[in-house]
């Protein structure tokens, strides 16, 4: 979704609009059916100019929507975390979006590959992995600039794009693949707490 429009107006409101969009667009997809914009904007009941706003490419609504069937919400995510531990629960949360990446790598790359198709400068992902972490975040003692490069650079560590590397480029396995995330965000926590103390 265009950040610039994101931050103008309602974000509740432009969210429930992108998730409106996505819910009409799996109605489609759960029954077999060929659809374009149109069709999700009359099934939806909103202007065509709305869904191209939050989607301008059909096959990247469709790959979304796809993904987004097997995805939960952060908030779910959220609130199925163990523990009180920082660390533990960041690492659940890594687990579950690796292991989301791992068992829809076919769907993940047909959607990147779609993205990086559109010819817009504009990212539209839907960034469930940052919002999870924000949420863990909001409890935590850092400060909020902390709490921001936190979740920006926790996100790099899990999901489709470090699997598409460690497999690709590094020419591991899934379960390496996992394991090597994993060392990483432990590697990054015990530096983070060193720092802390110092």
């Amino acid at each position: 979704m265009n950040k610039e429009y994101i931050r103008t107006g309602r974000t509740n409101q432009k969210l429930e609009t992108r998730n409106i969009i996505l819910k009409t667009a799996q109605i489609f997809l759960n029954k077999g059916l060929d659809f374009n914009l149109e069709d999700i904007a009359k099934e939806a009941g909103i202007s065509r100019a709305t869904v191209y706003r939050y989607f301008s490419n059909i096959d990247i609504l469709a790959a979304e929507a796809g993904l987004d069937i097997s995805t939960k919400d952060p908030s779910e995510i959220y609130e199925d975390l163990k523990g009180n531990d920082l660390e533990k629960k960041v690492l659940e949360i890594q687990h579950y979006y690796n292991r989301l990446a791992v068992d829809h790598e076919k769907l993940f790359r047909k959607y990147i590959s779609a993205v990086l198709d559109a010819n817009t400068s504009t990212p539209k992902r839907g960034a469930r992995r940052k919002k999870t972490l924000e949420l863990v975040l909001k409890d935590s003692n850092f400060s909020t600039e902390e709490k921001q490069k936190l979740s920006n650079l926790l996100t790099i560590f899990m999901g489709i794009e470090p699997l598409i590397v460690a497999k690709d480029v590094c020419g591991l396995n899934n379960t390496e693949s996992m394991e090597i995330m994993e060392w990483g965000m432990k590697l990054l926590f015990k530096g983070l707490y060193s720092s802390k103390d110092a």
